[in-house]
């Protein structure tokens, strides 16, 4: 999973802090943390407890002073995201579930991209394992999201010319659509790693994908505004074609 101590200590520590929530039954990693292409200080560490039931307000105040508390004590639990799902839930994919993230809580489903990812490489943290509790993924299934995904949310938000002047919209928007790609001609999961390669291969502006494997893979260096604007243009002028194409 990770071999960085900091990392380590702050699960060792958010599990024991979960375990006192009630009916916790479980709690699984996700994402890169499980994938194996985990940057610690720079990736989120993705996370899932399973319930005995769906919390209720009163409850819903102790998950968020839990993780309230941990930020606090721990600088890098500002990146521990985890949904929260009862076991009788798993049935609809669609089904929302108490989540932090982004230092607050929502509601949101657990993607058929994350059930996927627990089936293939979850790491379970405490509990039992994810095979007995969440229902299988088709590769039907995983295909249909992965299009909702790109058509519903990603072609959309290339209207919103500011957010691609963030880091975060530049990199999740490039290397969703190389993951997506994957995906729907193979029915594999790739990691964030392996997506920059393919963005070679679908002809992503190579200044752009080496922008992204040095912010995530090298040391920070301060980007100019001449850049950022360069950036922004060229990651829709590409994602506007490439994003139909796939």
């Amino acid at each position: 999973m990770t071999d960085d101590e900091t990392t380590l200590q702050l699960l060792d520590r958010f599990v024991s802090a979960v375990r006192s929530l009630p009916s916790v039954r479980a709690v699984w990693a996700h994402g890169s943390l499980a994938g194996g292409d985990y940057q610690p200080g720079r990736s989120d560490l993705d996370l899932i407890a399973v319930l005995d039931h769906r919390y209720r307000a009163a409850e819903e105040s102790r998950v968020a002073g839990l993780h309230e508390d941990l930020a606090r004590a721990v600088p890098l639990a500002a990146k521990l995201h985890c949904s929260y799902a009862a076991v009788d839930e798993w049935g609809d994919p669609a089904q929302d579930h108490l989540t932090w993230a982004h230092e607050e809580l929502m509601c949101r489903p657990v993607s058929p991209v994350t059930r996927r990812e627990l089936h293939e490489f979850g790491k379970v943290l405490h509990g039992p394992p994810p095979a007995g509790l969440v229902p299988p993924v088709t590769d039907r299934q995983l295909a249909a999201y992965v299009i909702d995904d790109l058509r519903t949310f990603w072609r959309p938000a290339l209207q919103h010319q500011e957010r691609w002047l963030l880091d975060a919209w530049v990199d999740l928007g490039l290397l969703t659509l190389a993951r997506a790609s994957v995906t729907l001609r193979t029915g594999r999961l790739i990691t964030k790693a392996a997506a920059l390669d393919v963005l070679a291969e679908l002809h992503a502006p190579t200044a752009v994908v080496e922008d992204i494997r040095r912010r995530r893979y090298g040391p920070a260096v301060p980007a100019s505004p001449e850049w950022l604007e360069q950036r922004a243009r060229l990651t829709r002028a590409f994602l506007s074609t490439a994003l139909d194409e796939v």
